[in-house]
């Protein structure tokens, strides 16, 4: 068995840095890189992907809302058109800094609020990967496993990765808990690889109640930007390796 470990990174602005990413890059094998929008910038995007093509890191561009403040993390209504531009725009930002750094850019992960409503709203989210595809046809699209992005991504017959959540707690219907919730992000690095090897074995998402939805995973996200993110990453890699898990891009 083989997956893929991604994380988000390039997320600094400017002197404000944000994460672990120099860490993080010897864990992982994917990084997804933030395009301007919601963080990053062109020198931290310059930085992060130069050190992912150092380490054989592929690299996916990770566009959100242009919400500096709010992280991407604000829900904004936008038409489907203006969606396709604005991913459209930061994809090929995200290609033309990978190609500075010597690399190419892989695959495109929606971020944030764009992301989660993207899960509820398939046309919304065809609209996305539209908008990242007239970038570039080759991309691969990762897409959250068992929601609408998937169901998007399908309909326009194009190579896809579907993704679960290292350190976040899931609902019965397979979506993510609201952050907002007390337990919906995991901290402890023994439960986070526990619950990851579980659902590797069993192929299906697992939520907090015993749920299972199954599913195929191809690459599992761990969060950049909280204060147990390396330990957690390093513990989980550590933890597939010795159970014969090999990790390698999609």
């Amino acid at each position: 068995m083989k997956v893929d470990l991604n994380a988000d990174l390039g997320e600094g602005f400017g002197p404000w840095p944000m994460g672990a990413d120099a860490a993080m890059m010897d864990v992982i094998s994917s990084a997804n890189i933030a395009c301007g929008f919601h963080a990053g910038d062109p020198d931290q995007m310059l930085k992060s992907m130069s050190a992912a093509v150092a380490r054989g890191v592929g690299l996916g561009a990770h566009p959100g809302f242009p919400d500096l403040q709010g992280f991407g993390r604000r829900q904004m209504q936008m038409s489907h058109e203006e969606v396709t531009n604005m991913v459209t725009y930061q994809t090929g930002a995200a290609m033309a800094m990978a190609r500075a750094a010597g690399g190419r850019l892989r695959h495109i992960k929606l971020h944030g609020a764009l992301a989660n409503m993207a899960a509820d709203d398939a046309a919304l989210a065809r609209a996305a990967y539209e908008g990242a595809l007239r970038a570039d046809p080759e991309l691969i699209v990762m897409v959250i496993a068992s929601t609408a992005q998937e169901d998007a991504a399908l309909s326009l017959d194009v190579p896809i990765a579907r993704e679960i959540f290292a350190d976040r707690a899931y609902l019965p219907n397979a979506r993510l808990q609201d952050r907002r919730v007390a337990g919906a992000v995991i901290h402890d690095p023994q439960i986070v690889a526990a619950r990851i090897l579980t659902m590797l074995r069993e192929g299906a998402i697992v939520a907090e109640d015993g749920t299972r939805s199954p599913t195929p995973i191809d690459t599992i996200c761990l969060h950049g930007d909280t204060p147990q993110a390396v330990e957690i990453a390093r513990n989980l890699r550590k933890t597939l390796e010795a159970e014969g898990i090999n990790i390698a891009a999609f």
